[in-house]
């Protein structure tokens, strides 16, 4: 090797020292810290993250992050325009979209025809909040939840716009939220990942938007902060069983062994990666005999199952995604994210949407009504919502019966509910035709803030050094927790 190469390789004397003292405080530091056990895991001991973390007392130990890809239908769902029927087929006023961004697949239109919604709504709860037909559960749903109505964002394509809300940028390569909580807060349980990614199957269209891991990948952070991808076929984790003629005493004493190579590695060059790398094999053996307790649904009562819908004990579908949260919270997961797809109605949405309605609809409800009813709801946040809205205008002719609507990211809802949330409140207003923000505008980094928020972080002062930059979730322009829908 050339001395340059050996030199660039090498662990220089005062490279030693300084690693040789962090290592050596570090080691002091965790031998005075107690052992905590975690409430619901006997046998789990959690993982202490950033010192001084949270920075103030939380409502939410965990979160639930229920992620509708592709953008629902705002207008058709949650954010009731009675007016609209009167401007059925007439022009969307240039007053009103004030020459905003339009997207390919509707700026060579002539015309931008309002489509009043086709479905009926009706008041429920005790604030007679609007909800349509297509979710009767969520009628039973609004005195547990906080609808906020005036979201928005500006990313106007699918993957720059899920990029953003997931990781705080639209370009790729930040850290995602659940990889920010790992980060900052540590795992209150050592058998289990502190963050897992779930994939929903979906009744709507064939085609679907692309998810990209990137959406829970850990960025600039450590890799070991990425969400776990948990599958409904196969292994529930990827590698997860030992390879044929291999049994579990033979995967221990590989895996020590390799162990004491990476411990050599990671004494020689100080790379954190390589210590992720341990972390990570150890912890996907402990994986081997906790995630198949874990996803072994048959240990639920009949009377549980039957509140998420007749599709919970089918592999992959939103409700079997919802129970197996619900299961995870109880483990003590720091952060669930499951994606449902097929959102991206530009045709066909009166067949399409009430299908992925009625994919969501009864389990979103179970959920909530589980974990309330077992006492964890209070510490645990969940988060409805997909990372733009719909238009009122229609794409494709209004006289067709299989028009749809365009992205729209000036508006659109989401709710959440539980840990540190006001529950039976809506929160802001857009104008009658759902297309700008009327009054109390939220922007996504501010309801990632308010996430944070929940969970005890000061979403300011959680930041990482990364080329030279302070990075945070919420970006550098002043965002602000949501305080008004927070107890």
């Amino acid at each position: 090797m050339e001395p340059i190469r050996e030199y660039l390789l090498g662990t220089t004397r005062r490279h030693f020292f300084k690693q040789g003292a962090m290592g050596l405080g570090s080691a002091a530091l965790c031998s005075l810290l107690p052992s905590v056990a975690s409430p619901s895991s006997a046998n789990a001991s959690p993982t202490i993250g950033l010192p001084g973390l949270p920075h103030f007392a939380p409502k939410a130990k965990r979160a639930i992050y229920l992620f509708m890809a592709g953008a629902p239908s705002q207008m058709d769902m949650l954010d009731y325009k009675p007016a609209m029927h009167r401007w059925y087929d007439r022009d969307l006023p240039e007053s009103v979209r004030q020459g905003q961004r339009l997207t390919t697949m509707t700026s060579e239109q002539t015309r931008f025809p309002i489509a009043p919604s086709k479905f009926r709504f009706q008041q429920y709860g005790q604030h007679g909040a609007w909800v349509s037909e297509l979710l009767p559960f969520h009628g039973r749903l609004v005195d547990d939840i906080a609808i906020v109505k005036s979201v928005y964002t500006e990313a106007i394509n699918h993957d720059p716009a899920i990029t953003y809300i997931c990781t705080g940028n639209q370009l790729p390569g930040r850290a995602s939220l659940g990889a920010w909580l790992s980060y900052g807060l540590g795992s209150l349980n050592e058998n289990l990942p502190s963050f897992v990614v779930m994939t929903s199957s979906w009744t709507g269209p064939v085609e679907a938007q692309a998810l990209y891991n990137r959406l829970w990948g850990s960025g600039f952070l450590a890799s070991k902060h990425q969400g776990v991808a948990l599958r409904s076929q196969g292994d529930p984790v990827l590698f997860l069983s030992n390879p044929p003629g291999i049994d579990s005493s033979t995967r221990r004493r590989m895996l020590d062994s390799l162990g004491r190579l990476n411990h050599q590695t990671l004494g020689d060059y100080g790379d954190p990666e390589t210590a992720a790398r341990i972390t990570q094999y150890e912890m996907a053996f402990r994986m081997q005999s906790s995630v198949p307790d874990l996803v072994d649904l048959s240990k639920e009562p009949q009377h549980i199952l039957d509140m998420y819908g007749p599709d919970v004990m089918k592999p992959g579908t939103f409700a079997a995604s919802c129970l197996m949260a619900r299961r995870m919270a109880e483990r003590d997961v720091r952060f669930v994210q499951i994606f449902h797809r097929g959102w991206d109605q530009h045709k066909n949405i009166a067949v399409d949407l009430p299908n992925q309605c009625r994919d969501i609809d009864q389990p979103c409800w179970a959920l909530i009504q589980d974990l309330k009813q077992r006492g964890m709801l209070d510490d645990t946040l969940v988060i409805w919502g997909g990372e733009f809205g719909r238009t009122i205008y229609c794409q494709g002719e209004l006289t067709h019966e299989n028009y749809g609507r365009d992205h729209h990211p000036r508006c659109f809802t989401v709710w959440l509910a539980g840990g540190g949330v006001k529950p039976g409140i809506v929160y802001g207003e857009t104008d009658d035709f759902s297309y700008n923000v009327a009054d109390r505008p939220v922007h996504i980094h501010d309801l990632n803030a308010t996430i944070l928020h929940c969970l005890g972080i000061d979403h300011r002062r959680l930041t990482y050094r990364f080329q030279g930059l302070d990075m945070r979730l919420t970006g550098v322009e002043e965002q602000r927790p949501v305080h008004e829908i927070l107890t």
